[in-house]
């Protein structure tokens, strides 16, 4: 029944590209334009910050000069796609615009990306918005990520295991070392929610990684909370290293 209704909402109401509305054969999927505008990362890439690299270097675990040099928080990250293009304008259409049904279709291409992390976690967790920018967007783009990656991959997702204590200013157009000192002390485990990631591995999940000072600090917070490990998924990433 479900089947016949969807088909008969599709008759009704054709898919559409969630990135710029042209007509497609799938619902939530991109059409060929916007799906070209993504730069998709693929292996081979940095095994712990899962940024690629530009030339095959061989086989066996990879490492960036960036994550040798200054490793981070968490023990993994992955993303789909470099932070531009038409990952850039789904990334600021959810976010700025309010078009929350973009969730489904970024949560379904980060479940695939993040497959390998998804199948040795315990738990997924979103970088939680404080208080009053929550209640100024009406909602975080994380935890409907976290949510949909949840219910694809079958895996539980907690949207209080983490809190955002301090408010922050905004990171745009701040350093690294900016940016890192402005989220010290910004994330906390509730003590209530300490039993629940206690020796747990979590998947933490936003949507973009920049400098990744706000993995670190959701990360550092998590592990001082009792969490076993943690790893990182995210839509898109910045990387600052030659491509």
């Amino acid at each position: 029944m479900r089947r016949a209704a969807a088909a008969g909402l599709g008759f009704v109401y054709p898919p559409t590209c969630p990135g710029c509305a042209a007509a497609t054969a799938e619902l939530h999927a991109l059409c060929a334009t916007c799906w070209s505008g993504l730069r998709l990362i693929e292996r081979p890439f940095c095994e712990r910050l899962g940024t690629p690299f530009a030339l095959d270097l061989g086989t066996g675990p990879l490492l960036s000069p960036r994550a040798i040099a200054d490793p981070p928080v968490y023990a993994r990250a992955r993303a789909v796609a470099l932070y531009d293009g038409t990952a850039r304008d789904l990334v600021h259409r959810l976010k700025y615009g309010d078009r929350l049904d973009l969730s489904r279709t970024m949560a379904r291409m980060m479940a695939s990306s993040g497959r390998e992390l998804l199948d040795e976690i315990d738990l997924i967790v979103p970088v939680p918005l404080h208080l009053f920018r929550l209640w100024r967007r009406r909602f975080n783009q994380a935890a409907l990520l976290a949510r949909a990656i949840g219910r694809l991959a079958d895996k539980p997702c907690d949207v209080r295991a983490l809190a955002r204590v301090r408010a922050t200013r905004p990171q745009v157009g701040l350093t690294r070392n900016q940016r890192a000192l402005n989220l010290q002390g910004a994330f906390r485990v509730p003590d209530a929610a300490r039993p629940r990631i206690a020796g747990r591995r979590i998947l933490l999940v936003d949507d973009v990684a920049t400098t990744g000072a706000t993995g670190n600090a959701a990360a550092r917070a998590l592990l001082r909370g009792g969490a076993e490990r943690v790893d990182l998924l995210t839509f898109a990433t910045v990387t600052g290293e030659p491509l």
